[in-house]
């Protein structure tokens, strides 16, 4: 009996021992973010990124994404402000109106409902890289006015607030193509791809009150209310009826430089997608046809016959009449990796996701007539020579094409973050 216990003694003591060393590390960690400086530099490698640049891939990973935070900027911001005086008589508690100064709505490049996987896992690097528990889903601040209640102590000029940390910057995607080594040999390594954009999040709102007097931290949420009253001016020290204050200049002129909160991100350099109306473009393709298969199996993308469907996984046969077969045009090629039209020799029309759609993950990938339109572009990235493997992502969007299932009609769709079970791999096979 004695071993036993002495046994459970010494496994509890492995524990206590385990968990001492897990907290260490994150204590050493919480000290590593919170060192990063708050301001616009290129980040480092957020904690937790599932790929970096240079780091080994295989085939089943190129048809995936995944981010790169490459700036991250925190800006103390006021979201809601007014001036308040209180009188002798009037200190207490007073629930205080305040008036809408900035809107901040969470956004991931085209995604303004962030709910793709991309957007979320981004944002979640964003965190991490800047230290600060961010929103990671879609919600923006209040566009109305809120009430504060305040305990007023002692009579004097107040702003009453409520503010966050904004958190915005630029991001890449991370896709596994091939590069050719020094010795003239081929290897699969994740790449920064073409694709690039911008976010907006913010922190957990804070409420409170500040007066001139007040000693305040630098570059605070605090401070940042301080510098809307105005305490240099003399309007600021002019006496007042307990109650309201008149917006100050400075208030009135943030006011007029906010911009209508957008209703989704904007994308850094993000090409423009011109829509249906575009006439049709004339364009340079390849004598060459080619199905986009299933690796191994004999289901491969076939093109609609109905306008308003979306390409399927379909079997290949003699009453294909060449919709499994696709053309390469207007083919440019940038550090390894192909961009072209995806022109479909049955129904010759080129492959897009539908402008209505783009910022939809999931959202099926249809033929539309051939225009001049980044959402009908698409990168292609390959498996080293002598492999047919690709990856196939729309230059519009940033989303990587994949199926849900390996069925016969299965639709073709985007994926923010590509197929993480390998099947956004496809074989690229001449016919």
């Amino acid at each position: 009996m004695r071993s036993i216990r002495a046994a459970r003694r010494t496994g509890r003591a492995l524990w206590a021992l385990r968990a001492a060393a897990a907290s260490a590390t994150c204590a050493v960690t919480a000290v590593g973010l919170a060192v990063l400086p708050a301001a616009a530099a290129p980040a480092k490698p957020a904690a937790g990124q599932v790929a970096e640049p240079g780091q080994a891939c295989t085939a089943a990973d190129l048809g995936q994404r995944h981010p790169i935070i490459k700036s991250v900027e925190v800006s103390p911001t006021i979201t809601h402000f007014t001036g308040w005086h209180v009188t002798e008589g009037t200190t207490g508690t007073q629930t205080v109106t305040t008036s809408t100064e900035t809107t901040i709505s969470v956004s991931v490049g085209l995604n303004g409902n962030v709910h793709g996987s991309f957007a979320v896992e981004a944002l979640g690097m964003v965190g991490a890289s800047a230290g600060l528990n961010v929103k990671v889903d879609y919600t923006s601040t209040s566009t109305e006015s809120q009430s504060i209640t305040w305990n007023f102590r002692e009579p004097g000029y107040y702003g009453l607030y409520k503010g966050t940390k904004k958190v915005t910057g630029t991001y890449g995607s991370l896709n596994c193509n091939r590069v050719q080594l020094s010795d003239g040999s081929w290897a699969l390594k994740w790449i920064e791809g073409p694709e690039s954009g911008s976010y907006t999040t913010y922190t957990t709102l804070e409420e409170g009150a500040v007066r001139c007097q007040d000693t305040v931290p630098a570059n605070s949420i605090m401070a940042k209310a301080q510098g809307l009253l105005d305490c240099a001016s003399a309007a600021a020290r002019a006496k007042h009826p307990a109650g309201a204050v008149a917006p100050t200049a400075r208030q009135l002129q943030d006011r007029r430089a906010q911009r209508p909160a957008p209703t989704s991100g904007t994308a850094t350099d993000r090409p423009k997608a011109t829509g249906r109306s575009a006439q049709a473009a004339a364009l340079n393709c390849s004598a060459a046809a080619y199905k986009i298969a299933v690796p191994g199996q004999p289901l491969s993308w076939g093109g609609p016959l109905l306008a308003n469907d979306g390409v399927r996984l379909r079997p290949s046969s003699i009453f294909s009449a060449h919709l499994d077969n696709w053309r390469l045009c207007n083919v440019t090629e940038h550090n390894g990796v192909i961009e072209a039209s995806l022109w479909n020799w049955g129904s010759g029309g080129c492959a897009t996701i539908a402008a209505q759609d783009a910022a939809t993950e999931r959202a099926v990938l249809m033929t539309v007539s051939c225009t001049e339109d980044d959402l009908q572009r698409f990168y292609i990235y390959r498996d080293v020579p002598g492999s047919d493997r690709i990856g196939v992502q729309n230059k519009y969007t940033g989303s990587m094409m994949g199926h849900d299932r390996y069925a016969d009609g299965e639709f073709i769709r985007q994926y923010s973050s590509g197929r993480q079970d390998g099947t956004g791999t496809y074989s690229l096979i001449g016919v």
